[in-house]
Parts: structure tokens; sequence; C-alpha cells
């Protein structure tokens, strides 16, 4: 696996053209797991960069709380139909089992949000055929296309 440096965070895993592709072509269905709202949460302000630039955000929480207009779902296997992209916005010793939980559901791509990074969650997505990048944030990169 090949981590490269980003620009001001550090490690990241997952080279520009795999952002580019889960940003343009991996589908626009985004479950963003730890989304509730609570507008401090950063969760909550990505998911709606997220709706301006044309994705349909789940909300993936234990309240299963509707956010930004949308229905929220417990877990990524309550929701009843197929999801594109996780975004996943919990600690990182939680992230690898949300991981493992987007191969089962038949994601494209799972992104890990800053500061999430869990290096086997990662080679086991990656193998599984699963784009994956890890200390990014979307709602940075997805301006930067253009």
């Amino acid at each position: 696996m090949a981590a490269t440096h980003g620009d001001t965070y550090g490690e990241t895993y997952g080279d520009q053209e795999t952002v580019r592709r889960i940003l343009t072509e991996s589908g626009d269905t985004w479950a963003v797991v730890g989304l509730s709202n609570n507008q401090a949460r950063a969760a909550y302000g990505v998911a709606g960069v997220l709706q301006r630039f044309g994705k349909r955000v789940v909300p993936v929480h234990p309240k299963a709380e509707p956010v930004h207009g949308e229905r929220g779902y417990a877990s990524l296997a309550d929701i009843p139909f197929p999801v594109d992209v996780v975004d996943v916005f919990v600690n990182a010793d939680l992230a690898g089992a949300v991981a493992d939980e987007a191969v089962a559901v038949g994601a494209k791509a799972v992104w890990f949000q800053l500061d999430v990074i869990d290096e086997s969650a990662y080679a086991r997505t990656r193998a599984a055929g699963l784009d994956m990048v890890m200390n990014r944030c979307p709602a940075i990169e997805i301006p930067r296309l253009g």
C-alpha cells in the first residue's frame, strides 16, 4: 500500500486519481456514517457540501434521525437501496468494522475522513476490490476538481 503525503494533513492513503474516481465515477449515493443533526460536528457540514455538489447523502447513525432532508438509518445493512460510497466519520478504532460492512453491502468505495486511519482496513477494503482513501475530506477535495 502506497502512502502519499497530503498538502497539510500528514499521511494520506489513496492517490489523487483514486480521489477523483470516487468523487466523479463511483456514483452519487453516499452513506455518511456518524452523521447526525449535531451541527457542530464535521459530518454535518461535509454532508451539506456533498449535497451541494449533487450527492445524495444517507445518514447512518444509531439514532437513525433524518438529516439534511434524508431519512437516517441505524446501520449500513438497514439501508434498503444500493450505496455507492461509504464516508466514515467514526473513531479509527471503529472504522475498520464500518469498512467491512461497506464491502458486505456492495459499496463501490470507502472514504475515511481526516484523522481516521486504519491501515489493515485499507488493505482489506482494497483487496476486496473497492476504491478507498483515508485521512482526506471530500468537502476539501471536491471543489478542487473544478
